[in-house]
């Protein structure tokens, strides 16, 4: 078993608080839809709630506090770089996820885990790129909103599209309603896309990405 483990593509997930998008990962990955070993989680916020819940499930974390690198990001990320490979999410056989981390990554970060980095953004990208994406939504009146998981790239928001899914916005509906709903369906696309990735389903070419079947 342990031989079968160490082939799987290594998971490192990174979070800042509840960690409800990793808890959705992490529990697709019980349930075995998803084929990766989730090596560890990693935390910027000493006190974040997703460490209790990433404990609960077997998971190892770590902590590097981003109180003690003010001003020094490429230094912070080289930090969790050197956890992640301690955990062998190494750039060759490794996917980083970033679930509400609330920093910004480096481009030394990005470099190193090209095309192995993922977030989810609550909006349908391109439109309403970068913090508060559901308040914008709510101030442009718009009809429609949703979630989006891309590659991360050095823009903001801005990498290769994977997964996307709608949510329709009402008249009543405030940036905490909207931000409920979208996240339900958050917790659907992640694990989605950490599956398609895991398969080896994704096809990057320029900035698009194919679902191969």
């Amino acid at each position: 078993m342990r031989n079968k483990i160490q082939l799987l593509l290594q998971l490192g997930i990174l979070i800042s608080g509840r960690g409800s998008n990793m808890e959705s990962i992490l529990s697709a990955i019980k349930k075995r839809k998803i084929p990766i070993n989730p090596a560890v989680v990693i935390s910027d916020k000493p006190n974040a709630k997703g460490l209790a819940i990433a404990k609960k499930l077997g998971v190892q974390t770590e902590i590097i506090d981003s109180a003690n690198y003010k001003g020094k990001r490429q230094q912070y990320d080289k930090e969790i770089i050197s956890i992640l490979r301690k955990y062998k999410v190494t750039p060759t056989n490794g996917l980083v996820c970033l679930a509400g981390f609330m920093r910004i990554v480096s481009p030394h970060f990005i470099k190193k885990y090209k095309n192995k980095i993922l977030n989810i953004h609550p909006a349908i990208l391109p439109a309403f790129p970068g913090l508060n994406a559901q308040k914008q939504a709510i101030r442009f009146g718009v009809k429609f909103s949703g979630c989006t998981v891309h590659f991360v790239d050095e823009g903001v928001d801005t990498g290769p599209i994977i997964l996307q899914e709608i949510v329709k916005v009402s008249n009543r509906d405030t940036e905490k309603t909207l931000s409920k709903k979208i996240l339900s369906k958050e917790h659907q696309i992640y694990p989605k896309a950490v599956e398609l990735f895991a398969r080896k389903k994704i096809l990057i070419k320029g900035r698009k990405v194919k679902i191969q079947d």
